[in-house]
C-alpha cells in the first residue's frame, strides 16, 4: 500500500522523486560536507560576530534546503529556493546576534523563521509555487512526512557512523596508530564528517521514497492506535470540567496552558494520522472514523481553554515577551481549531474530511506567512510588554514594592531599560529608589519563573536575622531582599564583613545550604558580588532559631600556579 501511495501521484511531483538518481547521495554528501567545513571555518573563534554567524546560517539552511529539494530535472528551482531560504535565515541570524540583549525576543524571532522554513519546504516540493492553492493535498502531506522520516533516518545514520569511527579509532590505537584518534579531536573534521554522513544518508533515502511511503503508512497506523484512548480521555476531561467548572484548571496548576496545547497538538497529529491523504487510504473501521471526528472537534475547546488560561495569567502578572509569543502560538492553535470546526459544520458527519484536508493546506501556508512576519523586526514585544507593566504600576494594579524592576532591565531589551530609566526619575521617591537599585545591579539577582507570586516580599524580609545594628544598612538590605526574587526563601542571616578591596561593603547572606556574597555601593545599592563566590553545602541545615556566626579559620589548601583549588582541609 505504501508503494501505491507514491505511484498514484501521477499528476503530482512525488512521482518525480520516486526516480532513482545514483549521483544524488554523492552530490548531497559533497554539498553538506563542504557546508560543514565552511561553517567551521566561518565561526571558528568568531561565535559572537554577527557577520560570521549570518554566513554560517546561510551555509547551514541554504545547503539543507538544497539537499531536501534538489531534483535532477528541476535543479534551478531548487537552487533559487535554497538561496532564498539561506538569505532569509542569514539576515535573521545577523539580527539575532547583533541585537544581543538590546532586543527582548531575538531568539524567538529566529525560531519562528525556522518554523516558516520547515513548513515552506514541503509546500515547495509539492509545487505550490506553480499551482498555488490548486496544489494537491496528497503531495504536500506526502513530502511533509517523507522529509520528517528522511531527516530522522539521516540523523540516526550520523550517530551510527560516529560510533563506527570511534570503534575503528580504538582498533588502530591498539597498533599505536592514532591518526583516527587525532581526527576525533579536530573540530573541522567533526563538522565535515557529520555533513558527509548526513548528506549521503539523505541521498540514499530520497532515492527510495516508495519505501519511505510504506514506512509512513506504518507510522501513521501506529499513531492511530493512540487515537481511541486520547479521544475517550478528552471526552471525559471536557465532561468533568463542565461539571466542576473551568476555574479548577487555574487553581490546580500554573502549567494549564502548555498542558492544554500539548493535548490539542496530540489531537491534531492523531486526527491526521487517521484521516490520511484521502478517504480511500483511511481505515474502514467505524470506531476509528468516529475517533477522528471526536479529536477534530476537541481541538478548538482545548485551545480556547488554553487562551483563557493565558489570559488569566496575563491579568494577574501583565505582559512579557514570552507571554506574547505564547499568545501567538495559541492564536495559531485556535485558528486550526476553527478550521476543523468549519470542516465539521460544513461537511456534516460524513463529508468533513476532504474539507479538513483542504484546510490543512491553507492553515500551513498561513502559519508559514505568520511565522515569517513574527520573525521580521516589525513588532517590538519588549516595548509592548514594558509599556503594559509600567501601566500596571501607575494604575496601582501592582504596588511599587512588588513591581519587578529587574525584569525591565534584563528581560525586555532596550525598551525595558528606557522604561526603567523613566521610573528612576519618577516623582514617587520609593519607585525612583527601587528603579535606581535595579539599574545599578550588574547581574540578574535571581531567575525565577515569571509567574510566581510577587507579593511575598514582606514574608521574605520577615525571615531576615541581622548580625549588625547599622539601621541604614539594615534598611537597604531589607529593600534589596524585598525586590529580589528568591532571596530569603528560607530563614537567613546577614553579616557585615567589612569592605571589599575595591571599597564596596562586603555583606554575606546565609541561607540553608548556601552563602551568597554581596556588595553595597556607596549610593546604597546592593547586588550579588560574583557567582563564583557562592558557597554551597548540601549537608547543612538552617532553622529559624539557628545561631549564625563568623569564626576565624586556618588550615591547609591545595594550590595550582598560585591559585586555590577545592575547599580548605584540616
Amino acid at each position: 500500500m505504501g508503494e501505491g501511495i507514491v505511484e498514484s501521484r501521477a499528476e503530482g511531483r512525488a512521482q518525480d522523486w520516486a526516480h532513482d538518481w545514483p549521483r544524488r547521495p554523492w552530490l548531497l554528501a559533497g554539498l553538506l560536507g563542504s557546508a560543514g567545513l565552511l561553517i567551521h571555518l566561518a565561526t571558528r573563534g568568531h561565535e559572537d560576530s554577527p557577520g560570521r554567524i549570518a554566513l554560517a546560517a546561510f551555509l547551514l539552511f541554504g545547503s539543507l534546503a538544497a539537499a531536501f529539494s534538489l531534483e535532477r530535472e528541476r535543479w534551478k528551482e531548487a537552487a533559487v529556493f535554497a538561496l532564498t531560504a539561506g538569505l532569509v535565515m542569514a539576515g535573521l541570524a545577523w539580527r539575532a546576534t547583533h541585537a544581543g540583549d538590546h532586543a527582548a525576543d531575538s531568539q524567538y524571532g529566529f525560531s519562528a523563521a525556522v518554523i516558516a522554513t520547515v513548513i515552506a519546504l514541503p509546500l515547495f516540493q509539492a509545487g505550490f509555487h506553480r499551482q498555488r492553492f490548486k496544489t494537491p493535498y496528497r503531495d504536500a502531506h506526502f513530502f511533509a512526512w517523507t522529509d520528517l522520516v528522511s531527516a530522522g533516518g539521516s540523523l540516526a545514520f550520523v550517530g551510527l557512523s560516529w560510533l563506527v569511527f570511534f570503534v575503528l579509532s580504538e582498533l588502530f590505537h591498539l597498533l599505536k596508530i592514532d591518526l583516527l584518534r587525532d581526527l576525533l579531536n579536530k573540530e573541522w573534521f567533526g563538522w565535515t564528517y557529520s555533513g558527509i554522513c548526513f548528506g549521503g544518508a539523505l541521498g540514499v533515502l530520497r532515492n527510495h521514497l516508495k519505501i519511505i511511503g510504506t514506512l509512513q503508512f506504518v507510522v501513521m497506523l501506529l499513531f492511530s492506535l493512540l487515537a481511541v484512548p486520547l479521544a475517550v480521555a478528552l471526552v471525559c476531561f471536557l465532561i468533568a470540567m463542565l461539571v466542576s467548572g473551568p476555574n479548577v484548571l487555574w487553581e490546580a496548576t500554573q502549567s494549564a496552558t502548555p498542558v492544554l496545547l500539548a493535548c490539542a497538538g496530540g489531537a491534531f497529529i492523531l486526527t491526521n494520522a487517521i484521516v490520511r491523504d484521502d478517504d480511500t487510504d483511511m481505515t474502514r473501521s467505524v470506531v476509528m472514523r468516529v475517533t477522528a471526528f471526536v479529536l477534530a472537534t476537541g481541538i478548538l475547546p482545548l485551545t480556547v481553554f488554553a487562551a483563557i488560561s493565558m489570559g488569566t495569567r496575563i491579568a494577574q502578572h501583565g505582559l512579557s515577551p514570552e507571554r506574547l509569543w505564547a499568545l501567538c502560538a495559541i492564536a495559531v492553535a485556535v485558528g486550526y481549531g476553527i478550521v476543523a470546526w468549519v470542516a465539521v459544520v460544513r461537511g456534516k458527519v460524513w463529508s468533513w474530511r476532504p474539507l479538513l484536508r483542504s484546510g490543512n493546506l491553507n492553515i500551513a501556508l498561513g502559519i508559514a506567512v505568520f511565522a515569517l512576519f513574527l520573525a521580521l523586526p516589525i513588532l517590538d514585544f519588549g516595548g509592548i510588554s514594558a509599556a503594559n507593566q509600567v501601566a500596571r504600576l501607575e494604575s496601582g494594579k501592582v504596588t511599587s514594592k512588588n513591581f519587578d524592576y529587574d525584569a525591565l532591565k534584563w528581560d525586555f531589551g532596550d525598551a525595558g531599560r528606557r522604561a526603567l530609566a523613566k521610573l528612576a526619575n519618577d516623582s514617587n521617591s520609593n519607585i525612583a529608589m527601587l528603579a535606581k537599585a535595579a539599574q545599578g545591579r550588574t547581574g540578574r539577582p535571581y531567575v525565577m519563573p515569571i509567574d510566581l507570586p510577587t507579593n511575598d516580599g514582606e514574608e521574605r524580609v520577615a525571615r531576615l536575622k541581622f548580625q549588625f545594628d547599622d539601621p541604614l544598612l539594615v534598611g537597604e538590605v531589607k529593600t534589596w531582599v524585598r525586590v529580589t526574587r528568591g532571596a530569603c526563601a528560607d530563614p537567613c542571616g546577614v553579616f557585615d564583613l567589612g569592605d571589599w578591596p575595591d571599597g564596596t561593603r562586603h555583606l554575606a547572606l546565609v541561607e540553608s545550604r548556601s552563602v551568597s556574597h554581596l556588595m553595597r555601593e556607596a549610593d546604597g545599592r546592593i547586588a550579588y558580588r560574583q557567582a563564583d563566590l557562592l558557597q554551597y553545602d548540601p549537608a547543612a541545615t538552617q532553622e529559624a532559631s539557628a545561631k549564625i556566626e563568623v569564626r576565624p579559620y586556618s588550615g591547609r589548601r591545595i594550590y595550582i600556579d598560585g591559585k586555590p583549588v577545592g575547599q580548605p582541609f584540616d
